[in-house]
């Protein structure tokens, strides 16, 4: 969506690897409620004067330029008055500071503060106010990505699981020799292995050119049956681990190590709560549809 002077501008050292870039979207008031963001951009002759805050943001530390949402319209346009905007990282009136969180700092999670940040109009990506159908559908992309990590983390806990009840024994047998652990096995491979279907369906329709407006709800429910795969994955092998996957050390580290990135599934990217309630609005437009058209025969 974005100028051709733009992209040449920027692209080309971003696909080297020599610069780097982050979304910034979500704030502190206005997370997976998008079309709510409070950040302002007001337009100066041909600049936009651009001020507000973001929270959560993934790779701020190291980002070169910053993809940011801001509201271009007036107040109570809602997703009608969002636009994005390419920002330098350095640009005066930026700050970034890191985030800790509760899984880990691979993520280099940021809060980002924006004062009378003058950004050139050139930086606008797309059309003014039309911002908030772009972010919708980078959305779906996100939402397999997450479904693709959350699956290899389930397949993680599995494998460390496994493994140990091969070898630990508990009243002279194998953890593997009592039927309540093979029974664990047996759901978590049950969901991973319906998880990954679900992953390769809507991978086969991205790779088959369907339009992408035409999977939000598809990707939203991925996003769903990934996160709750992932934290019963996890959690069983903790259970399994016993204290071993409580403390941040010997063979059950791993395993503690993921259950606290549970939540980066089940959150991030739209809520679980959020995305089933999309598909019920979904399911809620087009049962109305069937219902008029069927008093129309």
């Amino acid at each position: 969506a974005g100028s051709k002077e733009m992209k040449q501008r920027i692209v080309p050292d971003i696909v080297k690897g020599k610069k780097f870039i982050s979304l910034a979207v979500s704030e502190p008031t206005a997370g997976s409620d998008v079309s709510n963001l409070q950040t302002i951009a007001v337009r100066k002759g041909d600049h936009y004067i651009v001020n507000g805050s973001k929270k959560w943001i993934t790779g701020g530390h190291m980002a070169d330029y910053l993809t940011v949402a801001v509201r271009t319209g007036d107040e109570g346009s809602g997703m009608m008055g969002i636009s994005i905007l390419i920002i330098d990282s350095k640009s005066p009136g930026v700050k970034i500071r890191k985030m800790k969180t509760q899984f880990d700092t691979c993520h280099s999670t940021t809060f980002v503060l924006l004062e009378d940040v003058k950004v050139p109009v050139e930086n606008l990506v797309g059309q003014e106010n039309q911002g908030f159908f772009y972010l919708v559908t980078n959305f779906n992309h996100e939402r397999l990505v997450i479904a693709c990590s959350a699956l290899r983390a389930a397949r993680t806990c599995y494998s460390e699981a496994l493994q140990w009840a091969l070898t630990r024994k508990t009243f002279g047998k194998t953890l593997m020799q009592h039927q309540v652990i093979r029974l664990k096995f047996s759901e978590m491979a049950i969901q991973m292995e319906a998880l990954q279907d679900s992953i390769e369906r809507v991978a086969f329709q991205f790779a088959n050119g369907v339009p992408d407006f035409k999977l939000g709800t598809e990707c939203s429910l991925l996003k769903v049956q990934a996160a709750r795969c992932f934290e019963y994955c996890a959690m069983e092998a903790s259970q399994i681990f016993g204290g071993s996957s409580i403390v941040k050390e010997g063979r059950g580290k791993t395993v503690e190590r993921l259950y606290r990135e549970v939540r980066t599934t089940a959150i991030p990217g739209g809520s679980i709560e959020v995305l089933m309630d999309q598909h019920g609005r979904e399911l809620l437009r087009k049962s109305k549809k069937i219902i008029q058209n069927k008093s129309k025969l």
